[in-house]
């Protein structure tokens, strides 16, 4: 029901909007209730508030999920500007204005994935740090870290990531990934898509497969996820990828599918010893997007 005109509207509370973003984004109350410090029950009851206020259902709630309504959907939209306008304004007061440069190293994987929403993320609490990024193997980006070129580098568990100074952001299972509905997983020998030498997953990858003694051959071969997505994608091959890459269009295959475990990797980050405060500032970002991550399954 509409107030009337001469009636002042209610004001939306930015914590309960902060809840209502967190159950749109992770499809669950309760992980929901982790990422904003809150019983289930206290984040049910601000949800009930919101509704009570708006006169409208925001989710439809059944046994196995929660989807938005299309009152949601539309409130989800301005919760997202509402919370950015208020870190925005709340950030000219409560941060200093650092001013400066951070040079960022990431392999390929991560920052076509995971780079762009927490460097957003990060633009809009310091706008006057700018970011340059630079993607290359971790090997290459241990070996810039070591000469200065860079401030902060994130590295796959090929390169050294538990050497002094590294501290781990992600630890989680690579698999083997297919198209959904594929049938590459199938055929003899094995086509597989792999990295170049010196990449986590490949070396994984392959000692799974002369374990298993799996006939295989190198079918595809790309320094990029971008590749590797599109040879998995056309059901050309079979890749290993992080537990997380795996979408909608494609599907994790495992010894039902006649494909061996491959174990884990880790993702760490490594920061210049006597870092600047913008490089300490951005440092900080990205520990808390992965902490996020750790939390919900979302950056």
């Amino acid at each position: 029901m509409n107030a009337p005109l001469n009636h002042p509207l209610p004001l939306l509370d930015l914590d309960v909007l902060r809840t209502f973003v967190a159950i749109a984004e992770t499809g669950s109350f309760t992980t929901a209730a982790n990422a904003v410090f809150r019983t289930p029950s206290a984040v049910s009851m601000q949800i009930k508030k919101l509704e009570d206020i708006l006169g409208r259902s925001v989710f439809f709630r059944d046994a196995r999920s929660v989807t938005l309504t299309t009152d949601g959907e539309m409130l989800l939209g301005y919760a997202r500007r509402m919370l950015a306008i208020n870190r925005e304004a709340v950030s000219k007061f409560i941060i200093p204005d650092i001013v400066g440069v951070v040079r960022l190293g990431s392999p390929d994987d991560f920052g076509e994935r995971v780079l762009p929403h927490v460097l957003k993320r990060f633009a809009q609490t310091h706008p006057s740090i700018a970011v340059d990024v630079i993607i290359d193997q971790s090997s290459n980006l241990r070996r810039r870290m070591d000469d200065r070129a860079l401030d902060i580098t994130l590295l796959t568990n090929a390169c050294r990531a538990n050497a002094a100074g590294a501290e781990t952001l992600l630890t989680e299972p690579i698999v083997w990934a297919g198209a959904r509905g594929g049938c590459a997983h199938l055929r003899e020998p094995l086509p597989v898509s792999i990295w170049e030498e010196g990449c986590a997953w490949r070396a994984g990858a392959l000692e799974a497969l002369g374990r298993d003694g799996r006939n295989y051959r190198v079918a595809y071969m790309s320094a990029h996820t971008a590749g590797q997505r599109a040879a998995i994608l056309s059901d050309l091959a079979v890749a290993p990828l992080p537990r997380s890459f795996i979408g909608d269009e494609l599907v994790e295959l495992g010894v039902k599918d006649g494909m061996p475990e491959i174990g884990n990797y880790s993702l760490a980050m490594i920061v210049a010893p006597e870092a600047s405060a913008p490089v300490k500032a951005a440092a900080d970002h990205i520990r808390a997007a992965f902490e996020t991550f750790n939390l919900t399954g979302k950056f």
